[in-house]
């Protein structure tokens, strides 16, 4: 069996959780890691024995980039890597941004015979398709997405990009009815008001939409747990029957549901035609590790 040869670009939480899951599936191998510092004497000790470089160029034979990297470096990142005909999977989060930067991709993919798949987390992406599925069992009606408690990464990445923020943790309570609270814990660098980065958290995309507090805290790293989840309800209507109510729930380790999920994704770009998807475009047995004769005859 040929093997896909993946590169994960950026090593964080989710290049870690990828680094695992890649390892764990027999159909994949690491192609390399890409870093900003890739120098041998800094690596931890899980890389030593791979290829590191700080430019995707320098490495061998890749079929598929795994961007693990802020969501405001996605599209920039995609674009160079889509252009030398390599498969991009990344886990953008800015709803509001998803259709626009499908429509970045895609022309780009498909006239370099790639694929990109985009928003391949667990929201988006995986809880997508949930509620996806959801709206087919009752077209009409109304879905419910509660998060946490739990760790976001993507706000967290974002608070800790805010010009004087040494250390930060943003926490999202649900409230019920998809609204949710955000709790912001941050450490600062001498020489910066905290009201003047409370007030920029407030105000950035990620936060203005919702009840942010930002909390000045002495160690950020004692509050830290990457635990999370998400409770999905749909009350809806199936043909004219009323009533009818789902529900899904999970309870998680954030980077490596989102991790296990990209490297699922990778698999699925080998089988797909030239272009840019989200989850809910793609079919979910594409995802899944073995042909399709075992696995319809298993699962359905």
């Amino acid at each position: 069996m040929t093997k896909i040869r993946v590169a994960i670009i950026g090593y964080g939480n989710i290049g870690k959780s990828v680094l695992d899951a890649l390892q764990s599936a027999s159909d994949f191998e690491v192609a390399g890691v890409v870093r900003r510092s890739p120098s041998t004497g800094e690596q931890p000790l899980e890389l030593s024995q791979l290829e590191v470089v700080d430019d995707i160029t320098k490495l061998k034979s890749v079929d598929v980039a795994i961007i693990c990297s802020p969501s405001r470096k996605v599209s920039e990142q995609a674009k160079k890597i889509l252009a030398l005909g390599i498969n991009t999977i990344d886990s953008f989060d800015i709803h509001t941004g998803i259709w626009d930067l499908r429509q970045e991709l895609d022309p780009i993919a498909k006239s370099h015979q790639a694929v990109s798949i985009i928003s391949a987390g667990w929201d988006p992406g995986s809880d997508s398709v949930i509620r996806a599925l959801f709206l087919a069992m009752a077209p009409k009606g109304i879905t419910y997405t509660n998060f946490g408690p739990g760790m976001s990464m993507g706000h967290t990445v974002a608070v800790k990009a805010i010009k004087g923020v040494k250390k930060a943790l943003s926490m999202t309570i649900p409230t019920g009815t998809s609204i949710h609270r955000r709790m912001v814990y941050v450490e600062i660098e001498e020489g910066h008001d905290f009201q003047q980065i409370s007030k920029a958290i407030k105000e950035d995309e990620y936060f203005s939409h919702d009840e942010t507090h930002v909390t000045l805290v002495p160690s950020v790293d004692n509050l830290l747990d990457k635990g999370h989840g998400v409770n999905l309800v749909r009350k809806g209507v199936s043909g004219s029957t009323d009533n009818q109510l789902f529900e899904f729930n999970m309870k998680i380790n954030n980077p490596s549901l989102t991790g296990q999920i990209l490297v699922s994704c990778a698999r699925a770009s080998k089988r797909l035609t030239p272009g840019a998807y989200t989850m809910i475009e793609i079919p979910l047995i594409d995802l899944l590790e073995g042909s399709r004769e075992s696995l319809i005859k298993s699962l359905v």
